[in-house]
């Protein structure tokens, strides 16, 4: 599911930057995309392949979509018309496609790959709006989204108290760095005495 929409989304988000972006920048910016790519591929084939699988796993995967269609629809950022960056990214030429343009077209891309997969997108205002040619989806809950990035995530308390283990777990090593380091040069200093 990561590989789909969270590869897929960042895909639509990197392109933009890929053409306007020169030099050496332009190349890691263009493999990092092939990269994505192919984790978008991978998942949606895995997907693919786990929905041809038992009842059990398709609803394994119909879980998974429900869990990831807002947060990834959230990675675009706010409307431009709320983003205290975009107006600048716009004027130094860094942002192209405004983040509603983006999510939009991730939507629509989004939309028919589920229906070749066989899942139900969790958005019950999710239509075709022949007028426009794109699709109608709801709101995103952006409070949620500032929750989030404020550090208020559902995972959040276990990522930090992980860094904080590792970081505790690791004080042996920096301790022994240090006496190592204390012990080389009291030998630098007897040797210069």
């Amino acid at each position: 599911m990561i590989g789909w929409l969270v590869d897929g989304a960042a895909i639509m988000n990197q392109i933009p930057l890929c053409r306007c972006t020169y030099g050496p920048y332009a190349c890691a910016m263009i493999r990092i995309c092939k990269e994505e790519s192919f984790h978008q591929r991978q998942g949606f084939e895995a997907l693919l392949a786990m929905m041809k699988g038992t009842q059990a796993q398709k609803d394994l995967v119909q879980q998974a979509v429900n869990r990831w269609w807002w947060p990834v629809l959230m990675m675009f950022g706010p409307s431009d018309k709320d983003s205290i960056h975009s107006g600048q990214s716009f004027a130094w030429g860094i942002k192209r496609i405004s983040n509603d343009d983006l999510r939009q077209k991730f939507v629509d891309a989004t939309v028919e790959q589920a229906k070749i997969l066989g899942v139900t997108l969790p958005d019950p205002d999710l239509k075709w709006n022949g007028a426009r040619g794109a699709h109608d989806f709801g709101e995103i809950d952006w409070d949620e989204f500032w929750r989030v990035v404020n550090g208020d995530g559902p995972c959040n308390k276990e990522r930090l108290a992980t860094r904080v283990k590792a970081h505790d777990d690791g004080a042996w090593v920096r301790e022994a760095a240090l006496a190592y380091a204390e012990k080389q040069q009291a030998r630098a200093h007897q040797q210069a005495a």
